[in-house]
């Protein structure tokens, strides 16, 4: 029996929001801080550029950088450590700003509450190059009370789909794996790394820009496809009467 609700967050339970002052906005503080003086949009085409390379070798590692390692290591290398380092933190938030705001889907909160009263164990699983955004994010919407275990690939170096962030999911929050069910966004890398886990259910939110960007032929299927998050309480009865 399904009794414990695993989530991811990127184009699951947040979405990004294309928004142009938002995002020059953060990329003028980005180069603010490591004192760039190369022209903006030379600065970050080299930026993209070495982005591209980091998550190439991230996906077929299935290992995330810290976020030191990850500005003074691979985005930044040609910048001042000592600089890079301590502000890299905030140069990852930056970052995810640069491409837009990430503002949470509208039925997420009032799915939560109720999954909570219906009896379910809750928590996070995530693929994510910040520490502090997700939890963050958690407090100023207030649902971090919902979510008993928070697993993100920065913090424990591991990615999915590796079974192993997974299955430490389950011993994090005290559930066995068959009696967890995992909802994200990704065809391939959601899909697999539950099943590779032994988890009892995966279910895919439709998300279109994430099967736009997914460059492998699906195989693997999930049990349910949503469109949105509230149709989870279609899926999940009460636990108890």
């Amino acid at each position: 029996m399904i009794d414990t609700i695993f989530f991811d967050v990127g184009n699951t339970l947040r979405v990004v929001v294309k928004d142009a002052a938002f995002s020059r906005a953060a990329e003028d503080e980005l180069m603010r801080l490591v004192g760039a003086t190369e022209p903006h949009d030379v600065f970050f085409e080299k930026l993209e550029k070495r982005w591209k390379v980091y998550r190439k070798l991230a996906k077929t590692s299935l290992l995330d950088a810290s976020e030191m390692e990850l500005w003074s290591q691979h985005l930044l290398p040609d910048y001042p450590i000592d600089t890079v380092c301590a502000h890299a933190g905030r140069l990852t938030r930056l970052w995810r700003d640069h491409d837009g705001r990430r503002v949470a889907r509208p039925d997420v909160k009032s799915t939560l509450i109720e999954l909570d009263r219906r009896g379910y164990k809750m928590g996070i699983i995530a693929n994510t190059i910040t520490e502090t955004e997700i939890p963050d994010w958690m407090i100023e919407d207030g649902v971090a009370r919902y979510f008993k275990a928070v697993v993100l690939s920065s913090k424990v170096r591991i990615r999915k789909p590796d079974p192993a962030i997974y299955l430490l999911a389950c011993r994090s929050i005290g559930s066995e794996p068959q009696n967890c069910a995992y909802v994200g966004d990704n065809p391939i890398r959601d899909v697999q790394g539950t099943r590779d886990a032994g988890y009892g259910m995966m279910i895919r939110i439709d998300e279109p820009d994430t099967i736009a960007n997914e460059p492998q032929e699906i195989t693997l299927f999930p049990d349910y496809t949503i469109t949105t998050i509230s149709q989870l309480l279609d899926i999940f009865p009460p636990l108890h009467d």
